[in-house]
């Protein structure tokens, strides 16, 4: 492709557009299969906050879900947070159907800049579409948890609070050549 060759500029949008639902399914595939080590010590500290389920207990989780009217992409949180003393039986559909409105959807975005100050101001991150659709369908059962590991210091938020108090919003296509 040559500079200013405007015929293949306008095919190259055109792939990036027709591949960008291939590259967001791969990355999120690729994301999900470990997890951030942020992630899974501030899940194995606390107590009621749960990884998000897996396999054959995901899908009983999303169809409950799905059942009370609410389509989300099992990549769009990455625990749950139960009631404090509660248990649950992802595996067991009954048990999931009693304790779906009790169940709070925990996204969890962590830092290591020590630029971050106390009130996480200066903290970059991304919120995919699946997580933000989420947010919305799911309302005040959806939390964003954001973790500075260097200080230890929590924020529990929503998409909402963060949209409104963010300094500026960047989109973006991901790429890889």
């Amino acid at each position: 492709m040559a500079v200013g060759d405007t015929n293949t500029d306008d095919e190259g949008i055109a792939r990036l557009v027709g591949e960008a639902a291939f590259r967001r399914v791969h990355l999120e595939r690729l994301s999900n299969q470990t997890g951030s080590s942020g992630e899974q010590t501030l899940i194995s500290s606390t107590e009621d906050l749960i990884p998000r389920p897996r396999g054959a207990a995901l899908r009983v989780l999303l169809g409950e879900l799905e059942r009370s009217g609410i389509s989300i992409a099992g990549t769009s949180f990455d625990a749950i947070l139960l009631p404090s003393g509660s248990t649950i039986d992802f595996l067991d559909a009954d048990n999931v159907r009693r304790l779906l409105p009790s169940i709070t959807f925990v996204e969890i975005k962590s830092t290591k800049k020590p630029s971050v100050r106390e009130d996480f101001g200066g903290f970059f991150f991304s919120l995919t579409e699946k997580e933000i659709e989420a947010a919305r369908q799911l309302g005040d059962r959806h939390i964003v948890i954001l973790q500075n590991l260097v200080t230890g210091k929590l924020l529990q938020t929503s998409v909402g609070e963060i949209a409104t108090r963010s300094r500026s919003t960047t989109w973006q296509v991901s790429v890889q050549l």
